[in-house]
């Protein structure tokens, strides 16, 4: 059983699990408590079932929220993925490299109309 991601849009991340079940059973938990609203539905493909997972409003909120996506008959990991928000994110190393990059842009747009404009 295999579970790849493909995007988390609109509050509802979605990935393709390729199984060998007829109907695969899978739990997906947050906190230790189960997300309600996840849906396994057959895909296009042979042996491949759609799986959406809701994010609940009330796990939105400050920090790293993860959710863990389990094989609900074995108890096996398949996926996971989290979600980073809030204040805590101020001194997060990807927060700082995006403004470095911003930062970044804004010189080379400098340098650019310093160039035209002495040349």
């Amino acid at each position: 059983m295999t579970l790849t991601a493909t995007h988390l849009q609109e509050g509802v991340w979605q990935g393709i699990l390729t199984t060998t079940d007829t109907q695969p059973a899978i739990e997906v938990t947050h906190l230790g408590k189960p997300v309600d609203g996840v849906t396994v539905t057959k895909g296009a493909a042979k042996g491949q079932w759609l799986v959406r997972v809701p994010v609940p409003l009330n796990a939105i909120s400050d920090g790293v929220q993860s959710f863990l996506i389990n094989d609900q008959r074995t108890g096996a990991r398949l996926n996971s993925f989290a979600i980073l928000a809030g204040d805590p994110l101020s001194d997060d190393i990807r927060v700082e490299i995006d403004l470095l990059r911003a930062e970044l842009d804004m010189l080379k747009k400098a340098f650019r109309r310093h160039c035209v404009e002495t040349a």
